[in-house]
Formats: structure tokens, sequence, C-alpha cells
């Protein structure tokens, strides 16, 4: 396991997001948006900034080929497979529906060929190819899918190929596949380059990218469309302005013009009207505890990962952090033991709780020293 998508998914876990676009008095509301569901959200901590039917299940079309890539990219990480291997091509990729790369049985493709033939061109017949490859079988590389989904906490996903041919047990979320795409961001970014690329050549056919806004905003370098007549027009979009990454979700919009266009309101948006604060780097130091019956009287406490917030622009001013320790601290504390909370506020109300570990191990005292302190807490 990643150990980004281990702390990512922790975070998660025990995180509640408290902030809501719907909450903030100070930031203008957004944009009207012309989709069945639609999702932005912070690249770097996952905090949603605008959702509406993010929990909806919904049919994913060739957005399911993130979640393929994602599997890809593994395997070439761990050298199971390499960029300039041939690969052949089954009858039944070469036969796939929908959009194609254009391969032939008989005609040699390689890896990184059909890498291309999925990112840039959506070929289903090279995401098969990509799949059966890796797995030896589309069905096996499904299973692989659905545990890949559930690692990375894709909660109401279900995928049965990997190209996203319609099937009634084939199905994702906004936030599921928001995931998925800050995971291939986050742990694959030299593969991730892929996803800018505009236009891609294979067996004398060019075909460019579906991704209107790598046209249209400098700023946007992936990721993935999808349409099918029961899903709709959607599109999956990530843009970098400075250090700051957002992904957007839009499914369901009614033409290929108008996905682009939901999704760019979206990230601009984000962008103009919402800033990322920082209030304690990865094992900052918050506070010194007391430990009752330790080897030493205290110890070192901190966040485990840097505790960011996506607030409206100038309300960094207005939030508070209160430290609430777990008391009667005993012996012994080993490092990355939970021992406090941070909670935050904005303008009095509650915008989320952050967890406080042990930053170093504190064993045991001797039994002078044990008998010692079980005297004072009887004593308090």
């Amino acid at each position: 396991m990643h150990l980004p998508v281990r702390i990512f998914a922790a975070l998660a876990a025990v995180l509640p997001l408290f902030l809501c676009v719907q909450a903030r008095a100070d930031a203008p509301p957004p944009p009207p948006i012309a989709a069945r569901a639609f999702l932005l959200v912070e690249f770097a901590n996952g905090q949603p900034i605008v959702a509406h039917n993010a929990d909806e299940r919904v049919e994913p079309a060739s957005l399911t080929k993130l979640m393929t890539a994602y599997i890809v990219f593994d395997a070439l990480k761990k050298k199971a497979i390499q960029p300039d291997q041939t690969a052949p091509v089954s009858q039944r990729a070469w036969k796939a529906g929908g959009s194609r790369m254009f391969i032939e049985p008989r005609k040699p493709v390689t890896v990184d060929e059909l890498l291309r033939g999925m990112i840039v061109q959506s070929g289903n017949d090279a995401t098969i190819a990509l799949a059966e490859l890796v797995a030896g079988s589309e069905e096996v590389f499904a299973q692989m899918m659905n545990r890949e989904a559930q690692r990375l906490g894709m909660k109401n996903s279900s995928f049965t190929n990997s190209t996203g041919w319609p099937d009634a047990k084939h199905y994702s979320t906004a936030r599921d596949l928001a995931l998925v795409a800050a995971a291939l961001i986050r742990d694959f970014p030299d593969y991730y380059t892929l996803y800018s690329t505009r236009e891609f050549r294979y067996n004398n056919i060019t075909q460019p990218n579906r991704n209107r806004l790598l046209w249209l905003d400098p700023n946007v370098d992936g990721v993935k469309t999808g349409y099918t007549e029961a899903a709709g027009y959607c599109l999956i979009a990530s843009a970098k302005r400075g250090p700051r990454r957002l992904i957007s979700v839009v499914l369901g919009a009614n033409s290929d013009s108008l996905r682009a266009q939901e999704s760019q309101k979206l990230l601009n948006y984000g962008f103009q009207f919402f800033e990322t604060v920082r209030l304690y780097e990865k094992d900052q130091e918050v506070s010194r505890l007391r430990v009752w019956k330790g080897a030493q009287n205290e110890v070192k406490a901190g966040a485990p990962a840097a505790v960011e917030l996506v607030l409206p622009r100038g309300d960094a001013s207005k939030l508070k952090t209160e430290f609430v320790s777990e008391q009667p601290l005993l012996a012994p504390v080993s490092a990355g033991q939970r021992v406090g909370t941070i909670k935050v506020s904005l303008d009095g109300k509650p915008v989320g709780e952050y967890p406080v570990v042990a930053l170093e191990t504190v064993g045991v005292a001797g039994i002078v020293g044990r008998a010692w302190d079980s005297l004072r807490l009887w004593l308090e």
C-alpha cells in the first residue's frame, strides 16, 4: 500500500470535514452548474468546496479508465510490465465497440502506445488489451479494480469491466471518482503527464484528446472525459495554479461543450474565492504533555499529517484552534499513539477536529517512580 494513500485514508476516516460552501457566508454562492452531479475538491487534502449529488450512484462511462490506468501504472511501477513491451491483441480487444485506437491482432503494439490510446483516444480496444496483459483476462482485472477501489476508500463503486461499458452492476459516484483521480495524480506523477497530451496518432489515424479544457485553460493538465447515452457527457478536470491543485467532477451534462464550460466554472470559482490555509506542518510540535508513571515526565505531541483547511479568502484571521489532551496519560506511550485533538472553529462555529499523536516513545518508570505517581494521581 502506498504511504500517501494510508495517510489520506486515515485522515478521511477521523477528520469529519464540516466546512460546507452553504455555511460559508463570506464566500459568494457557487455558480449554477448544469449537470446531474458535480464536485469540486482540494487535491492536497480532499476537502470538498462545492458538491451536488456527489454520492449518487451513476454510470461512470469512460471515467472508469482512471481506475484501469491506476492499476496499469502500478504494474509498470512494480516492473510487472514494461513500457516498450509488446502486448498481444485478442479478438475481444480488437472487436471492442465504442471509441477505439484501431489496434489489430497481427500488428505489434507496445504498452506505451496502448497507454496513449487509452488515455488520449479513450480507446476501448487499447483498454481491454492492457487489462488482459496485466491480469490475463478482463474479468480478473475487474476484480483487481474492485479491490483497489476499496483500498482507496471508494465506498460506492463497483466495476465489472475495464472500459466503462454499460452494465447494471458497473457504477460509481462523483466523490469516488474524485478519489481515484487524486490518487492517480498523487501516486503516479510521471505517468499523469500523459493526460495533458492533446493528440495521438496510431495506425495512420490521428485522434484529439476529448478534454477541451487542455486548449482553453493553460492551468488544466488532465484528466478524463466520458460519455454514454445513459451517463451523459462527463468530465473530470484538474488544474494547478501556483501551489494549489483542484479537481472538478462534472457528470451528466448535455453536451461536450457544456461539460467543459461547467468544469471551467467550478475551477475558476474554487481558485478565485477560496484559499488553502495550513495550520500545522506534519510532525510539528503542538504541545508537551505530562506523562504519569513514565521514564520521562512529558512527551512531545503533534499532528501526524499537515493540518490544512480550505477557506473563503480572508477568513484565515478568524480561525481559532483549541488543543484538548487525553488525561491522565499513562506510560507506556508509543510514538504515533493518539494523545489529543485539535479543535478548529471559525467565528465560533466548529469546522473540524484533527488528531494529535505522540511524536516519541516514553517507556515505563521504575517501581519507585510508578508508586510515587500513583500516589500523586490518587491525591489529585
